[in-house]
């Protein structure tokens, strides 16, 4: 099927170098199809011991988040990464967000999450 058009890049985390554990934003997923492919482009940590693990949560009421299973990128320490994971965005409830845990001595990592989805087509 050519989906030209209807693909969309959502960016859950814009690239930024980040300090703390944070939460993004949820985006509303009703008006996307089918799978989608989330992307973390994270470089190598800085800080001594640094660790960054990035998940994906869903929400019926964009407050109250749970882990979305099997949406979590490995682990990133000092080495940059380049990751990315499929999400079923039929069966995730209406609103996704990406959460990013920073950990390590004076953590630092650049790093962004993107999803490319499908986005829905009305006749």
């Amino acid at each position: 099927m050519d989906i030209h058009g209807a693909a969309v890049l959502i960016e859950l985390f814009p690239i930024a170098a980040r300090t703390v554990t944070t939460n993004g934003a949820g985006f509303d997923a009703t008006q996307h199809l089918g799978l989608g492919k989330a992307i973390l482009d994270a470089g190598a940590g800085g800080g001594t011991t640094p660790t960054l693990d990035v998940k994906l949560q869903d929400s019926a009421d964009n407050a109250s988040f749970a882990d979305i299973a099997g949406a979590a990128f490995a682990q990133v320490t000092t080495v940059a990464s380049l990751q990315s994971i499929a999400v079923n965005l039929d069966s995730a409830r209406a609103f996704i967000r990406a959460v990013a845990t920073i950990g390590g001595t004076t953590p630092t990592f650049t790093f962004g999450v993107i999803i490319v989805a499908r986005k829905q087509v009305m006749p």
